[in-house]
């Protein structure tokens, strides 16, 4: 034996070690190779067929939600020709006025009126018949895509599928063939039921091909089955899988996996959704998978080996190279002799010399370990430094919980001096009461588990200072293992400030929940995902509930708010409630807020407002009507006493009998003048103190300044005031309250004459219309009177401020509000040299529309 391994030793040492290693890389090979292929061949089997199973069952669960997802179009374009402008319409003029119906009209070479011209079938497969339906359920109207009979099934079940007063999508057999039947009831304007509307859809190769919405079925093949049969009634591939045929006869050559329709809305009938695929194909790929890895493992032994040898060639020339520079530095620090270096092994050649070598290192290690010891105390000295300045507080105590060491830090936070420290009990001293028994858990759970996170882990408690008052603290213990004993060091963390901003945080966090406005977060889709308390009327005004997703035209407003990144406002009426809805869009994470807000108690106050102004706006024109009684009798006078003179003039030619009748009928057409002169200003005195609602209608702004210089015309000639008209030589149309906007110019002219009044000549009144820019009309009075002082024209529109001696305040301040209401403005200066102007901006009407109630204050 010893002769026997002397040269086995020799004979491993003189062959190189990239031979050696190629010989061991070729054995190692060959073991993997005999022990591994039948292994891993089996197991790739086992993975390839679960992975086929699986990957049917994901295909057929996708072909599923896809065929689902394709029924569901057209549920949608069913809803959306129900409330199609066309349809609806059509239905709201036309009814079918005879109890029963001669015949069903059918529409298959033109288009209906009824029927929309949006290409609505460019993504799915085009229904065979659409029928309209009165509301007893019969059938009015039919239009055919492609000239087929109706089913002879389909009416009898007609009144099944109409019942519903939603959109209803069922799947049934008709004449042994299944069809998807979608009813959706048709509303007028007014919300009332006019008729139902119901599409007929065969399913057959077509259907099924495009339900897959453009997955290639090159490996299968989709199908509708009868569950009881087992019967193929259709499928996406009729020349692989005709119909009519039974399941169980194609099992040898497809992997059937077939799924119910039991969680389809409405389906009638036992049918099942079916995916058919090859067993050739994927036994084929079986087969062409475990060859490829066969050779996958060939090339990588192949790799391996060659790889093997390279490593230990470049191993090789490594160690040659450190043996000499071995030798060198043995040479020069150590003063050992340099090694003969001979060809083949290099490991056991290094192996020998290193004993020799090991012998001079061990020499060397004591003068190092000196070294070493020095450089230790350097290092503790920066370490206590970056103990004394760490943030948090750190005590090393004993197993029982001694403290023998403290930072300073852990000093300020406990206010006590480290000498206090040393030698005490950590929790007695350190922690409240109630916090002692859990860091003693904390202790023994980090000894007897040293290292583990959920030991290690920072733990909350309470601190107590020096004074006594308490903070809250994180604890962590980290258990230090040294050669005869064990120490632990604890880091103390104050968190006070920590806690306060987490209170804070759930504070900012309840406050949405607890507001007593409604708040509501919607995603771009429409789904509701967060709504407080107060929110609860608006659920109730949509319909919906927390998670669901918002009617239409809401959702579109939410869509509608994220594209333009701007707030929208909205109101609506729930009951006697009125709500003012916020919208406002948080772009970057794709939702938006709904702040809501009850304005009813506004709304209201805006109501008693503008009563309250109207009723002002009635005492100031009864007010104007005492001033203006005098100019009035002056006004019904002339014509009175012109109808009497004409009147006398006449009796005394018809006593002397000195007429003619083209005399008395020029008399008789005067009297007749003179007296609806006077009608007309009775007429006009009423209208100004009648009480009127607020109404908008469209009136021209010149005859409003005209008809209102008729009223002062007396009073000017009386106060010998001149007045000039510079009216637009254009129309001028705006939308107001005729007599509102009457009594804001009668207001500022009798100002203006007012005015004059205190001058002693030169009484000159202009009124000035013209257009403003291209929604505005503009209209100025001026006058030459004192003007208006600075100190007065700050306050000149507030209520109750006048420079009269018996004025009330209150003109100017309801013309203001008057003005406003209407959309306008008005403003006032002082005329350099003397004299004021008023400026009233209202306005352009361009279009008539009809007339409707003024909404703001009159």
């Amino acid at each position: 034996m010893p002769l026997r391994r002397s040269f086995f030793h020799r004979a491993l040492r003189s062959l190189p070690m990239p031979v050696v290693s190629l010989l061991f890389g070729l054995a190692c090979g060959l073991v993997v190779w005999v022990v591994l292929d039948p292994v891993q061949s089996r197991a790739l089997e086992e993975i390839f067929r679960s992975d086929l199973e699986a990957r049917l069952d994901r295909e057929a669960q996708d072909g599923f939600h896809r065929f689902e997802h394709y029924t569901e179009g057209y549920a949608a374009t069913l809803q959306l020709m129900a409330n199609h402008r066309r349809m609806v319409n059509y239905l709201d003029g036309f009814a079918w006025f005879d109890p029963e119906p001669a015949q069903l009209e059918v529409y298959l070479e033109r288009w209906p009126d009824w029927m929309p011209e949006a290409p609505f079938w460019h993504s799915l497969a085009r229904p065979s018949h659409v029928l309209l339906f009165d509301t007893q359920g019969r059938p009015r109207e039919l239009f055919l895509f492609a000239g087929e009979p109706l089913p002879r099934d389909l009416m009898q079940l007609a009144d099944l599928y109409l019942n519903e007063s939603q959109i209803q999508v069922y799947l049934t057999a008709l004449n042994g063939a299944p069809y998807l039947i979608a009813a959706e009831q048709v509303r007028d304007n007014a919300g009332l039921d006019v008729g139902s509307l119901m599409l007929v859809v065969p399913i057959d190769d077509a259907f099924l091909h495009a339900s897959q919405q453009g997955v290639v079925e090159e490996q299968g093949v989709v199908a509708v089955l009868d569950g009881e049969e087992q019967r193929v009634l259709a499928s996406s591939d009729p020349r692989a899988l005709p119909a009519g045929s039974r399941v169980d006869s194609w099992e040898d050559k497809y992997l059937v996996t077939s799924q119910s329709f039991f969680d389809y809305q409405g389906s009638d009938l036992n049918l099942e959704f079916a995916t058919f695929v090859p067993w050739g194909g994927a036994a084929s790929t079986n087969s062409q998978i475990l060859a490829l890895e066969r050779r996958q493992r060939v090339i990588a032994a192949a790799v391996f080996i060659a790889a093997f040898t390279l490593v230990m060639f470049l191993i090789s020339a490594r160690l040659n190279f450190v043996l000499r520079r071995l030798s060198r530095f043995s040479r020069r620090a150590l003063g050992f002799e340099r090694p003969p270096l001979r060809g083949g092994n290099q490991l056991l050649q290094l192996e020998s010399w290193v004993n020799q070598f090991i012998r001079l290192v061990l020499a060397a290690r004591d003068e190092m370990r000196s070294r070493h010891e020095s450089e230790m105390r350097e290092s503790e000295i920066l370490k206590s430094v970056i103990m004394d300045t760490a943030r948090d507080g750190i005590v090393t105590i004993e197993e029982s919980g001694e403290i023998i060491e403290s930072n300073a830090t852990a000093e300020k936070l406990f206010r006590y001096r480290r000498s206090d420290l040393i030698g005490c009990d950590l929790p007695s001293l350190l922690l409240a009461k109630r916090s002692r028994d859990a860091f003693r858990q904390l202790l023994a759970a980090c000894r007897r588990y040293p290292g583990s996170g959920a030991a290690e882990a920072p733990s909350q408690m309470v601190g107590v200072r020096s004074d006594g008052s308490e903070f809250p603290l994180e604890v962590e213990i980290v258990v230090i293992q040294l050669e005869s004993r064990q120490t632990c060091t604890v880091y103390l963390h104050d968190i006070t400030k920590r806690q306060r901003v987490e209170r804070e945080m759930s504070n900012l966090a309840r406050f949405a929940s607890e507001s007593p406005s409604p708040i509501l977060r919607v995603n771009r889709r429409g789904v509701i995902l967060f709504a407080n308390a107060a929110s609860e009327p608006l659920l109730k005004y949509w319909g919906v509930g927390r998670g669901q997703t918002l009617p239409l035209f809401w959702s579109n407003k939410v869509a509608e708010s994220l594209e333009s990144d701007r707030p929208r406002e909205h109101e609506i009426h729930q009951g006697e409630r009125i709500y003012s809805l916020l919208l406002a869009p948080v772009p970057g994470l794709d939702y938006v807020n709904v702040y809501g807000r009850d304005i009813t108690e506004e709304r209201l106050a805006e109501q008693q407002s503008r009563q309250h102004h109207a009723e002002l706006v009635h005492v100031c024109r009864l007010s104007s009507m005492g001033e203006m009684s005098t100019g009035m009798a002056h006004e019904l006078n002339q014509p009175l006493s012109a109808i009497v003179n004409f009147a006398r003039g006449a009796m005394r030619r018809v006593r002397s009998d000195n007429f003619d009748n083209q005399t008395m009928l020029e008399v008789l057409e005067q009297i007749s003048l003179q007296a609806e002169r006077a009608g007309e200003i009775i007429r006009r005195l009423r209208n100004l103190v009648a009480r009127q609602p607020p109404v908008r209608s469209s009136v021209e702004i010149n005859d409003m300044v005209r008809e209102v210089c008729s009223f002062v015309e007396y009073d000017m000639r009386k106060l010998g005031i001149e007045i000039h008209l510079d009216l637009s030589p254009e129309a001028l149309p705006v939308r107001v309250d005729l007599v509102q906007i009457e009594q804001v110019l009668l207001n500022l002219v009798r100002n203006a004459m007012d005015a004059l009044e205190r001058v002693p000549e030169q009484r000159f009144l202009s009124i000035h219309t013209s257009a403003w820019g291209e929604d505005s009309v503009q209209v100025t009075i001026s006058d030459t009177g004192p003007g208006i002082p600075d100190s007065d024209m700050r306050h000149l529109f507030e209520p109750f401020f006048s420079t009269k001696t018996s004025g009330m305040g209150m003109g100017l301040a309801i013309s203001k509000t008057i003005v406003e209401d209407h959309g306008g403005h008005i403003a006032a200066e002082s005329i350099p040299g003397g004299g004021s102007q008023f400026t009233l901006l209202l306005p352009t009407y361009m279009y008539e529309t009809n007339s409707e109630q003024a909404s703001g204050v009159c």
